[in-house]
């Protein structure tokens, strides 16, 4: 059983470019939640921080760029605010990946806690060259 003390933490890249948002949030939900490794402990934060650039070049098939609908809550009466996935990525390009990735998540604190291990970036740069993450090709993670 792994522990905060024998958990190795690994820095990884991920392109989100022309990749599906679904099977792109699965991935990273499995790499964040660390269920790739041997090591996995489900009570345990042994997953790696993640850093996902080019998410606004994330695909939705279908119509489901003026089909599916985000909802938020301002905690008032009525206060629901409804938006398509177009206008949420021309407003906010790095939201859809985070809501896909974090709704994969154990709704936990534990699962909050492997949200903080995620970092997605719009465009190539990022600030966590210092880091060095490794770049991974989701298509070889089973």
């Amino acid at each position: 059983m792994a522990n905060s003390a024998t958990i190795q933490k690994e820095w990884l890249l991920v392109d989100a470019e022309n990749l599906p948002v679904g099977r792109l949030a699965s991935a990273v939900a499995m790499l964040v939640r660390g269920k790739h490794k041997p090591t996995f402990t489900p009570h345990a934060d042994c997953g790696d921080h993640v850093v996902v650039i080019n998410s606004e070049k994330v695909r939705l098939t279908g119509t489901k760029w003026e089909d599916k609908e985000y909802d938020r809550y301002s905690g008032y009466p009525g206060g629901r605010h409804v938006e398509t996935a177009k206008n949420l990525m021309r407003r906010k390009p790095i939201a859809m990946v985070e809501i896909a990735i974090k709704g994969m998540l154990p709704k936990t604190k534990l699962g909050r806690a492997q949200f903080s291990n995620l970092h997605v970036v719009a465009g190539t740069t990022h600030k966590h060259e210092a880091q060095k993450p490794r770049a991974i090709d989701l298509n070889t993670i089973k």
